[in-house]
């Protein structure tokens, strides 16, 4: 498929965009906007991956667009087309989703219009060949994103998650104007093959990486730019939260990975150090955060933070390792990098699904309502098990193969001639591993909260499961995981073009290895095998059951749970959110959130309740965003009288000004 094929797709999108906007009431427009984006996207999708897999040549479009000397851009590329198809893949599953979804949206005219647009403006982004496109539809993106986040406006904090957003967004897109305006040069072309010709100086290069970094990375969400998206993913609707959470992030680190590895020229050593620490501080940053949440979109939004941070500190080793010689080990970070990449877009938008299910099932996000949901809900609940194992990284699901990749490359890090990287990486290696840890307990207690135990409100007893278009997307998504795990040579070989286009090495080939098994340095040194770990667990399981089933007593003996003498137990006796987090939070609190407990115990005797309460706080917003409000309304309020000045204060003003303008051309010259 050329690339005229995927921008008439784009056009199609917007399309159905403006025709939303006029025939949002129809009856049937939900249904039939969401047909168009599932169909336009899975084309899409299909093409993209067909274009990486048979390493076909890079296509190019210009259109008399954009700036009037240069025209609009457009180009796909190995990188392009392994983006596109994520972004498209994940667009699909949620069109198809909200098939069913949106038959329970309650705002859908304030969705349906800018739900293709969004979709529009991220291919928009990945296809883009020049910093104009580029930027246009990255701000095309986030804008309609944002008009996502507003639907439901009137529901508490949804104003101030789009506001945070909003604000944050523009400083990401001014960073990333300065970054392409500084990549240009002098000649003013920004045009990618122009930059690509010619390589900036050591400090222009070095200013260039901290404001993709912060530009990049404030969408992506690393810490400490993360502050709108535990905001933003919740206010939105559930298939929009799967889209910005699953995908919009991985347009973030498309636009990292595009302009540091294929814009930037070569790598400095020290360029892996920023991005490598901050990565691994998002990484336990965000799954502490995670744990410590009862609102269970606002769990996975933070875990969001976490994965992206795993992603950062595989970037980061490929960038130290690429400028330290060591292109085999940067290939197969990098390797690990975009193969968690596509991990995260599946996983993540399978939870944000099975989430959207529940909160429909239950009329709530808050864990402290929930519980038994999986004998009411048993699809659901199965397929969130899916998600929970692999986000997770437990084998054989496909978040443990780019975990593990992550951490074979750390590994090779001793033979580095840096001691800063030989120091920073071994850290961060024990922060990852940190992390992972605590992401395992972080989604024991979602899913123990929410789908095990009894009910805890009458919503939670009488949820249904949801529909079958809502169930189908994530069983498919399931399914994906399961395959993209037992099978991780396939995903590795498809990334090879990419690998070998930004590094200039790649992996061994792996699809030649027996039995599907993966060796990203060498058979002697390490090896894994998805496909008889997944035989192992699924054989060993059947026989511990046939094995209980018919060799154990016959006779079945029911009884009370023991409730330390008390008979008649209450449901809001089981284990809380809350007290499944209270040892993490105890541990960690004062130092990640300032935690602070105030405990209410009345004196024997005295029948009132016991009461906790937990104050907890985001460092990033309270040491730096807050002092940064603060100040702008300070300026605001003083910059507001001027409103009442008089025509002699107004002309003494403009007097100064003028005074001022004069002392600076004459210092000039």
């Amino acid at each position: 498929m050329p690339l005229v094929g995927f921008f008439i797709g784009d056009v199609v999108l917007l399309v159905a965009g403006v025709a939303a906007l006029i025939w949002g009431r129809h009856r049937r427009a939900s249904d039939v906007v969401h047909a168009v984006t599932f169909a336009t996207s899975l084309l899409s999708c299909g093409a993209a991956a067909l274009h990486l897999l048979t390493s076909a040549a890079p296509s190019t479009l210009v259109l008399p667009l954009g700036l009037p000397w240069s025209g609009a851009h457009f180009r796909i590329d190995a990188l392009s087309a392994f983006f596109l198809a994520v972004v498209d893949f994940g667009a699909a599953a949620a069109s198809l989703y909200a098939v069913g979804y949106g038959r329970h949206e309650h705002e859908p005219r304030r969705v349906l219009p800018f739900f293709p647009v969004f979709l529009a403006g991220m291919n928009l982004v990945v296809i883009a060949d020049d910093a104009f496109a580029f930027l246009l539809a990255w701000e095309f993106m986030s804008l309609a994103s944002w008009a996502l986040v507003m639907a439901h406006h009137r529901e508490a904090g949804n104003a101030r998650a789009g506001l945070v957003y909003i604000v944050m967004a523009s400083a990401g897109t001014f960073a990333l104007l300065l970054a392409f305006g500084l990549l240009a040069g002098p000649d003013g072309d920004f045009a990618f093959a122009a930059i690509r010709a010619h390589e900036p100086a050591a400090p222009v290069a070095a200013a260039i990486l901290g404001l993709v970094l912060f530009g990049a990375g404030s969408k992506a969400g690393l810490v400490p730019l993360h502050v709108w998206l535990p905001l933003a993913h919740p206010a939105a609707p559930s298939h929009v939260s799967a889209l910005m959470s699953g995908v919009m992030t991985k347009v973030a680190v498309y636009a990292f990975v595009r302009v540091v590895f294929d814009l930037l020229g070569p790598a400095a050593w020290w360029w892996g150090v920023p991005v490598l620490v901050s990565g691994a501080i998002t990484a336990v940053v965000g799954v502490l955060h995670a744990l410590v949440q009862s609102d269970l979109k606002r769990v996975l939004a933070y875990s969001t933070i976490e994965n992206i941070g795993v992603v950062f500190v595989g970037l980061g080793l490929a960038l130290g390792f690429q400028a330290s010689g060591f292109v085999g080990a940067a290939a197969l970070a990098m390797t690990a990098a975009l193969y968690h990449v596509l991990n995260h877009s599946l996983f993540k938008s399978l939870l944000f699904f099975g989430a959207g299910a529940v909160v429909t099932a239950t009329g709530s996000r808050d864990l402290g309502r929930m519980g038994g949901l999986l004998n009411r809900m048993p699809l659901t609940g199965f397929f969130m098990l899916v998600g929970c194992a692999a986000i997770s990284a437990l084998p054989p699901l496909n978040g443990f193969v780019s975990e593990w990749l992550v951490f074979q490359s750390i590994l090779l890090s001793p033979a580095l001639p840096s001691w800063a990287l030989k120091l920073s990486i071994p850290a961060a290696g024990a922060m990852l591993a940190l992390a992972a840890a605590l992401a395992g307990a972080c989604f024991v207690r979602l899913y123990g909260t929410a789908f095990l135990g009894r009910p805890r409100a009458a919503e939670a007893g009488e949820a249904v499961e949801v529909d079958r278009f809502s169930t189908t997307v994530m069983g498919g998504l399931a399914v994906a995981c399961l395959l993209t795990g037992i099978f991780p040579g396939q995903v590795i070989d498809a990334v090879s073009p990419i690998v070998y286009a930004l590094i200039g090495a790649g992996m061994p080939t792996q699809s030649t290895l027996p039995w599907t098994s993966i060796a990203p340095i060498a058979e002697s040194r390490s090896s894994y095998n998805g496909l008889l770990v997944f035989l192992f667990i699924v054989s060993s399981g059947t026989l511990a059951a046939y094995v209980v089933h018919r060799l154990a007593s016959n006779a079945v003996r029911r009884a009370p749970a023991w409730d330390c003498g008390f008979p008649d137990a209450d449901p809001r006796t089981q284990y809380s959110a809350e007290s499944f987090a209270q040892p993490i939070r105890r541990v960690f609190g004062s130092i990640a959130f300032r935690a602070r407990e105030r405990v209410d115990m009345p004196a024997p005797g005295d029948l009132r309740p016991a009461r906790l309460d937990v104050d907890m706080k985001d460092l990033a917003w309270e040491f730096l965003y807050a002092p940064l409000v603060g100040l702008i309304g300070r300026l605001a309020r003083g910059f507001n009288r001027v409103q009442l000045f008089t025509i002699r204060q107004y002309l003494a003003l403009v007097f100064a000004a003028l005074v001022f303008l004069l002392m600076v051309l004459a210092s000039w010259s």
